[in-house]
């Protein structure tokens, strides 16, 4: 059943792509973070409904009167030489003949996140795509915060198999991600009881990210918090519930759950911790020898034989930034930090600018929740291998997107005369005497 209804809502959709091609970037941040076909038993599981979304979305973007185009800024020119730079690298790839799946498929991920690029023009547009990553990554923390207080977060919350966010480290992340989010759509929402479900799906997240029992995760949970409470209008408010809520959470967790947790103390102790750091010793060493990296596909006996401390130890980069290192070397890093600067600069541009402009209050509140979503990704990215995990690329695409509504705002707004005060010292001007009040004065 499952695998019919996600069949009839993609080729339902395809008449309304060609038609809207912005309606098509709904559709596939959809089926590309959620993976709906992926809850099916069937033959959804297998299909390719992405490519039948994305090929649909270029014809009509190839036949469609509007001309789309990539906003051309600092940050999506950084994403452009990044691009390449990944490209160069998988030419100089210590295993050539193994990069091909993993190149093609984050040239997919990049791809796609440049037509999504192309059709956010609007706020309408930017409130899709927010929607969207919502719905998609908050259906598993609602389903998963909801298995967790009916068995008593006995057991681990885990993400869809075959995708990003499969590992519960992984879903862990991402909700932690949505949740600011979430707080910024709270504030479109009008309904009382919309309001209330906004609420209670938040916790819910929460609590699903919390039982994921990763440890990584948090860590970026507690930043996320701090930085969610230092961006809110409402700080009082916003503390208060926190300082509700956090001990509440810690108490309902089980004895395992804390005795995981305090393991980030005895890190040395932990076998898992010290393979993550074998695999960054691994990256920095190949790094330092390459120029160009390891290209895709390095974590393998061999390179780890080459470059770890401890050769046997073969680990995943568990690291956004060391995975960055090692596959494409230090230019490669350069540029991905630069990226991640650029679009948390760009929203404060537009927190400051927003201020003169009071219609664009919405986008210095969506600009604070990307700040704070990116910050959460930043931190808890720094423990996992989610270099090309697609979310944080589509809410670059949101930032980059209201900076240029901003701008545009901006500029139609006309600036008004200067009216300035008249000096003290001013002289002033001479009196005009009409002519007949002249001839009265001159003498008969």
């Amino acid at each position: 059943m499952r695998d019919f209804i996600v069949a009839a809502l993609v080729f339902g959709s395809l008449p309304y792509i060609f038609k809207r091609p912005w309606f098509g970037m709904v559709m596939w941040i959809w089926i590309s973070v959620m993976n709906p076909h992926s809850q099916g038993w069937g033959f959804a599981r297998d299909f390719p409904f992405a490519a039948i979304i994305a090929g649909t979305m270029v014809l009509s973007i190839l036949f469609n009167r509007q001309k789309f185009r990539m906003p051309l800024t600092a940050v999506t020119g950084t994403f452009l030489l990044f691009i390449v730079w990944m490209c160069v690298t998988a030419l100089f790839a210590i295993h050539p003949d193994q990069v091909g799946t993993q190149w093609i498929k984050v040239m997919k991920i990049m791809g796609m996140t440049i037509v999504v690029a192309m059709l956010v023009t609007e706020r309408r547009h930017i409130e899709w795509l927010v929607w969207t990553v919502v719905v998609s990554i908050g259906y598993y923390g609602v389903k998963g915060g909801i298995f967790t207080i009916r068995s008593g977060a006995q057991y681990r919350v885990w993400g869809p198999i075959g995708t990003f966010i499969d590992g519960n480290n992984e879903i862990a992340l991402a909700l932690i991600m949505i949740i600011p989010l979430m707080y910024y759509l709270l504030s479109l929402i009008q309904h009382k009881w919309g309001k209330r479900a906004m609420i209670a799906s938040m916790l819910l997240c929460g609590i699903a990210s919390i039982a994921s029992y990763s440890r990584g995760a948090a860590v970026a949970m507690a930043a996320m918090m701090f930085f969610l409470w230092l961006k809110s209008k409402n700080k009082a408010v916003m503390g208060s519930l926190l300082v509700l809520c956090i001990p509440v959470a810690l108490l309902i967790m089980p004895e395992q759950w804390h005795a995981r947790i305090d393991t980030i103390n005895t890190y040395q102790e932990d076998d898992s911790a010290m393979g993550r750091i074998n695999a960054w010793r691994m990256a920095f060493n190949l790094a330092n020898d390459r120029f160009f990296g390891g290209g895709f596909e390095i974590y393998d006996p061999d390179v780890f034989h080459r470059y770890a401390p401890i050769p046997e130890d073969v680990h995943a980069a568990h690291s956004i930034y060391f995975q960055i290192l090692g596959e494409h070397g230090w230019i490669g890093l350069w540029l991905y930090l630069t990226l991640l600067i650029l679009t948390w600069r760009t929203g404060s541009w537009i927190i400051r600018n927003s201020a003169k402009l009071p219609e664009f209050e919405w986008a210095a509140n969506l600009a604070r929740m990307l700040q704070v979503s990116q910050l959460g990704f930043m931190v808890g990215g720094a423990f996992l291998s989610l270099a090309y995990f697609d979310v944080p690329y589509y809410l670059m695409v949101a930032m980059v997107a209201t900076r240029v509504l901003v701008e545009r705002g901006l500029r139609d707004v006309k600036p008004l005369p200067v009216r300035r005060a008249p000096s003290v010292f001013a002289v002033p001007p001479p009196t005009t005497v009409p002519d007949d009040e002249k001839a009265r004065n001159e003498p008969v």
